[in-house]
């Protein structure tokens, strides 16, 4: 199928890019079996309509829709899972037991995206971020599995980026629908080396040891392929595994090393720049500095922020 908005990943399963910010951000998953519909992860309100758009390609109607899972609830992956249940009238809303207050009240989710962004820029960056009633949400635990059209999904508590993370393996695809477990990897940094992996460590409940952890015990499934909303899918691998773990290890030497500095998030954004540009040049990647920090800028400014956070909890 050719399309603008998706990406056809095989086995029913499509990648949408939502525009988030720019093109190649923010994925979400679509996946089609038998004419129902489910998603994973949903991204922001304010580009609810490319999720709809999809569907429409498929010549699908949003009642087909049987979930919406969103690995966690940070805003980017979940701010529009109010509105899609909204015209998503069957579907039912899959989340971590840790997250699922947040979206049937998202005020707290509200409330610290407004004291990052301001209110003006939150408005216009993830529009309106709507409550789900509690009657639709299912919470999903450790070792849970859920059966639907022919495929079987089992779910495990990844916490590390977020204690509200959980990740899916799918069984048709032998996929790992990962959310910012395995961080990010942008097609546009991708090499003949393969695709660029980078953590993502933002505010507020980033841990290092248990995102190592999470990690390894998750590369132990042997699954084929992740599914990344930062941003669609590469093959898991032994040397992304090996180079992910290394630079968590990394950015945690990072934070250490400005602990007492007073201005450190503004010099450790400035050194996951660097550490970033002299790894993507080890990868073999062409673009010059410019472009790398134009893709990755925001990133290490987030990174930074949750070092920060880390660094704050463990003082």
């Amino acid at each position: 199928m050719g399309s603008k908005i998706q990406t056809d990943q095989g086995d029913g399963i499509f990648t949408i890019d939502t525009g988030f910010m720019r093109k190649n951000m923010v994925a979400s998953h679509l996946i089609i079996s038998n004419g129902r519909v489910a998603f994973v992860d949903v991204g922001v309100s304010s580009c609810a309509h490319v999720l709809l758009d999809a569907l429409a390609e498929h010549k699908l109607s949003p009642k087909k829709v049987d979930y919406i899972m969103v690995t966690h609830v940070h805003l980017d992956h979940a701010g529009a899972a109010g509105l899609m249940m909204s015209v998503c009238p069957n579907a039912k809303l899959v989340v971590h037991p840790h997250g699922a207050r947040h979206m049937i009240d998202p005020a707290k989710l509200i409330a610290g995206a407004i004291a990052v962004y301001g209110e003006a820029d939150f408005a216009s960056l993830f529009g309106e971020v709507r409550p789900v009633a509690a009657d639709r949400v299912i919470e999903v635990y450790e070792g849970d599995v859920l059966e639907w059209r022919g495929r079987e999904w089992q779910f495990f508590d990844t916490p590390g980026h977020a204690r509200h993370h959980y990740c899916m393996l799918d069984s048709v695809s032998n996929g790992l629908f990962a959310g910012d477990t395995f961080g990010l990897s942008y097609p546009e940094l991708e090499t003949e080396n393969g695709p660029f992996v980078f953590p993502t460590t933002t505010p507020v409940q980033f841990d290092p040891k248990v995102l190592a952890d999470t990690v390894t015990r998750l590369a132990e499934l042997e699954s084929d392929k992740l599914f990344l909303t930062h941003f669609g899918c590469i093959e898991m691998n032994a040397a992304v595994i090996n180079a992910l773990l290394r630079r968590i290890q990394h950015f945690v030497d990072v934070a250490q090393a400005h602990f007492k500095h007073p201005n450190r998030v503004s010099e450790m954004t400035t050194a996951l720049e660097d550490y970033c540009y002299s790894e993507l040049t080890q990868h073999g990647c062409k673009s010059d500095r410019t472009r790398v920090e134009k893709l990755m800028a925001l990133d290490c400014l987030l990174n930074a922020q949750g070092l920060d956070c880390w660094l704050e909890q463990t003082a």
